[in-house]
């Protein structure tokens, strides 16, 4: 099975609709760095692109557009090469003339990759392209694909654009990392024999990106995989971050000085605390840096409950960059087998517990359908609220606000073995449960519910305080 098409089902089919479609079609395909965008597109479509251009990154217009007509001089195969147009209007003018003469009954594909590596700034990438589909391809039996990493670009410059390209998209597909579910179908389609908690070990550091998952080797426990991907020296994500961020991102220094300030606090931070901890001017770049990280997927936001949109609360939730940070970076390990001594600490084992937190907010369609209430209309936030002299503090990292009069508070552990309720671990939860409900003035029906890796060992104070408890198999649930 091809890695790359696991869980992608529906991706193919869009794209599989636009070739037997009876008119032009426009589609844009937008995802993080290394998730699989560029094969997805060349798998599906394989013979049918007539052309494809890839963008140069760093580089000027002069070179985007030398790139262009080298290969749009290997389509043409003349004995006298085209010469390089001066401009984008003339590059897609030209394109335009070769494709004439290629466009049947049958549809074609025009690739346009790195989409916000072509259009420099000021480069007029955006108004030949306008011209080209409005002049022309909307017209013909073609398919136009336009793909970019850059998230936050291609919705602003692509998707919401103002100019040529208004409403002209007709399809869209955001590939997504794959869930734990789907990773879990990679690794059997491979062969691997990993168990359920080996695969959130490696999730943990990796995340879902198939780029990096590639890089697992059979044989090898979880454990040994991380050490040879993130600590020898010639891992690939030894040192990926560096290169992550600017990929991605002009100026990157403010995105990854956001990135190391949400690294600090696991409950996640307000904008305002960003701009404190991560020492950024304040302002509209603020603003749109951080949307740009949520749209490339690194980060998340969540609303506290009963808080205003003003109040929401931003988190880290890309698992190699809280992994390297926390990790790799900075640090000097002597001898080969790193990661065996670093995963048994008691540094490691907190740490997954927050970083296990992540994964289950990434996983909440899987959560509701385990409790059966995958139908019922929720919205899903934290719960913090700091200490006073009259009342104590507490802190709830997941919630569900349910439609039908029920509040579900969520505990979540990551451990080797089942975990154990204690007597003292029970009072604090009545204790939180009290102060929630004391706080917040909610009629709703509280329920507790345990997320633990391994399951619990029942006993009187599981029994009595959690209505249901959760594994790694409810997480791992195919929607």
């Amino acid at each position: 099975m091809n890695p790359f098409f696991i869980g992608r089902t529906e991706e193919i089919s869009i794209l599989e609709s636009a070739l037997s479609s009876r008119e032009a079609e426009m589609i844009a395909v937008i995802g993080r760095r290394r998730v699989g965008k560029t094969y997805l597109v060349e798998s599906v479509y394989q013979e049918k692109i007539i052309f494809q251009l890839t963008g140069l990154q760093h580089t000027s217009k002069a070179d985007q557009l030398d790139n262009f007509i080298i290969q749009l001089n290997k389509k043409v195969q003349s004995k006298i090469p085209l010469e390089k147009p001066k401009s984008w209007l003339r590059a897609f003018a030209m394109l335009t003339t070769y494709l004439e003469d290629q466009i049947g009954n049958e549809k074609q594909v025009v690739f346009l990759d790195e989409l916000p590596w072509l259009a420099t700034h000021k480069s007029g990438f955006l108004t030949g392209l306008s011209y080209f589909w409005n002049s022309w391809a909307v017209k013909k039996n073609i398919v136009l694909v336009v793909c970019g990493s850059a998230a936050s670009w291609m919705i602003q410059k692509v998707i919401n654009n103002k100019g040529g390209l208004y409403n002209r998209l007709t399809k869209r597909i955001f590939l997504a990392p794959f869930s734990l579910s789907e990773t879990e179908t990679y690794f059997k389609a491979q062969g691997f024999d990993f168990t359920r908690y080996q695969i959130t070990q490696l999730y943990l550091a990796l995340g879902g990106i198939p780029h990096h998952l590639k890089e697992v080797q059979k044989g090898k426990t979880a454990i040994q995989n991380i050490n040879r991907i993130c600590f020898s020296k010639n891992g690939l994500l030894r040192d990926e971050f560096s290169r992550l961020y600017p990929a991605l991102f002009a100026h990157a220094e403010n995105h990854i000085a956001i990135i190391r300030a949400l690294a600090t606090k696991q409950k996640g931070l307000t904008r305002s605390e960003i701009i404190t901890l991560s020492k950024i001017p304040n302002g509209s770049g603020v603003t749109r840096t951080l949307e740009e990280l949520e749209y490339s997927g690194f980060i998340s936001t969540y609303r506290p409950f009963n808080k205003k949109k003003k109040n929401k609360l931003y988190r880290l939730t890309d698992e190699y960059s809280l992994f390297y940070l926390k990790f790799i970076e900075g640090k000097v390990y002597e001898g080969t087998d790193i990661w065996n001594h670093l995963s048994q600490t008691q540094t490691y084992k907190s740490w997954s517990g927050y970083a296990f937190e992540s994964i289950c907010l990434k996983h909440i369609p899987q959560i509701k359908k385990s409790l059966d209430i995958a139908g019922i209309y929720s919205l899903s936030s934290s719960f913090y609220q700091k200490g006073t002299t009259e009342q104590k503090g507490t802190q709830i990292d997941l919630l569900i606000d349910r439609n039908d009069g029920a509040i579900n508070l969520f505990e979540i552990k990551f451990y080797t073995d089942p975990f154990t309720v204690s007597k003292q671990y029970a009072e604090e939860l009545r204790q939180k449960r009290s102060i929630f409900k004391s706080i917040t003035k909610t009629k709703k029906q509280i329920f507790y519910v345990l997320i633990a890796a391994q399951g619990v060992i029942a006993n009187a104070h599981s029994q009595e305080i959690f209505g249901q408890v959760l594994t790694l198999d409810d997480l791992f649930r195919e929607l």
